[in-house]
């Protein structure tokens, strides 16, 4: 069996593995990727958030990402029933980036991938990972290639990157179930032949469809627009089996989707996802990080997931190289803490919005323009910002904003 060695494996090539390979790849070390799949291939998650184009610029994959052409987004739509609340990112607190992009991810992903190994990193695909043996910090790990043949790959550190494959907390027993309530999603692509012109075409809507039930809309450039509907699992029951004829059903539901992709043609099979909500006892170990959705996945509603990836590759990457350079990293206080201050946050907004709060919020008359620049910024993803006091106080603020419009709304009624 062929045996290799390098300064850090990195397990799935998608985002969080792309970001964190070109950074460890820029300071000099060798690194190696391993992807279980072949490029290009399907993957939800498809609208990012301004954040994340740090992470782009600093790992030198922004300049490949604007060639590619993807829809630019500035803002997001939320819509229950004839109410309106738009959020643009130029009207944000933080100090950032006013723009990102909404993207068919199997070609985003690709695009980064192949970037990433244009700068010499090896990314190996159609590679499984089946055992992983520590020794200390070093470790070998023993993977399959599509044609059966097997190698050892000797690394001083592994960057968990594999995303719902979720390679180190299966084998070694870390994952932890999920505090939320399980969700259920189906969705598709629409040839989108009826969009609207102008900006209300070209945006991400996220419509109330019922308190607990909710639409996406995300529009590409190239014409697609993704499509889905996320819920507790019972209120699919009330539809169709078959996966096509339950996403017309659903469709011809609500008044947002029925004209516009009532008769649309749609560009593969609907898709389900059920109780994708998942923890994970530890982020870290010796010798290994996890990173993106191997650590945690809350819920579609705020495109956390990308952001989370991007920012953890970014993160861990770094550390990684401290750690190689034989400087002590405080791995609990500098990624887990760290990490868990914008999960946290986002966690507190997932939950205001299945609790009604933040409808309450979103869909208030005269809202305070200041508390709405300090929550844009956490939907533009600075969930670091604690300047923000809807980012420190995260916990807290929502809750209380939502009390006090309904409390005047019912001294006003």
């Amino acid at each position: 069996m062929q045996t290799i060695k390098v300064d850090v494996l990195v397990i799935g090539a998608g985002p969080a593995g792309s970001i964190a390979a070109s950074i460890i790849n820029k300071a000099g070390y060798n690194v190696h990727v391993v992807e279980k799949e072949k490029f290009p291939r399907f993957v939800i998650g498809e609208s990012l958030l301004p954040r994340v184009m740090d992470h782009l610029q600093e790992a030198e994959l922004l300049d490949a990402v604007k060639k590619a052409g993807f829809q630019e987004k500035y803002g997001a739509k939320f819509v229950r029933g004839n109410e309106v609340c738009d959020f643009n990112f130029k009207d944000q607190f933080s100090n950032g980036w006013n723009w990102t992009w909404q993207v068919p991810r199997a070609q985003f992903d690709m695009v980064l991938a192949e970037t990433t190994s244009s700068m010499g990193v090896v990314i190996e695909q159609e590679t499984t990972v089946t055992d992983i043996k520590f020794n200390g910090s070093d470790s070998v790990t023993t993977v399959v290639h599509k044609d059966g043949s097997q190698k050892q790959i000797e690394a001083k550190f592994i960057i968990d990157a594999s995303g719902y494959g979720r390679v180190i907390p299966r084998m070694f027993g870390l994952d932890k179930p999920s505090n939320f309530e399980p969700r259920k999603t189906h969705f598709t692509h629409f040839k989108d032949l009826k969009r609207p012109g102008g900006i209300d075409g070209n945006r991400i809507t996220v419509v109330v469809h019922q308190p607990r039930t909710w639409i996406w809309i995300i529009p590409f450039s190239n014409g697609i627009t993704s499509v889905g509907f996320v819920a507790d699992p019972e209120f699919f029951k009330d539809f169709p089996e078959d996966a096509t004829e339950r996403m017309r059903a659903i469709i011809a539901s609500d008044v947002h989707t029925k004209e516009r992709f009532g008769d649309a043609e749609m560009a593969f099979t609907p898709r389900t996802i059920e109780g994708y909500a998942i923890s994970t006892k530890q982020l870290f170990g010796e010798g290994f990080v996890l990173c993106g959705n191997a650590t945690e996945f809350l819920d579609p509603v705020f495109s956390s997931g990308v952001t989370f990836a991007m920012e953890s590759g970014n993160k861990a990457a770094k550390l990684v190289c401290e750690t190689l350079r034989g400087n002590k990293v405080d791995w609990q206080k500098d990624y887990t803490d760290y990490m868990m201050q914008g999960i946290n946050t986002f966690r507190s907004y997932v939950a205001g919005w299945y609790n009604g709060d933040l409808h309450e919020i979103f869909f208030s008359e005269n809202p305070d323009p200041e508390i709405k620049k300090q929550i844009c910024s956490v939907l533009a993803g600075y969930v670091w910002d604690l300047d923000n006091p809807f980012v420190k106080k995260h916990d807290r603020a929502l809750k209380s904003l939502a009390d006090v419009i309904r409390l005047n709304k019912n001294k006003n009624g």
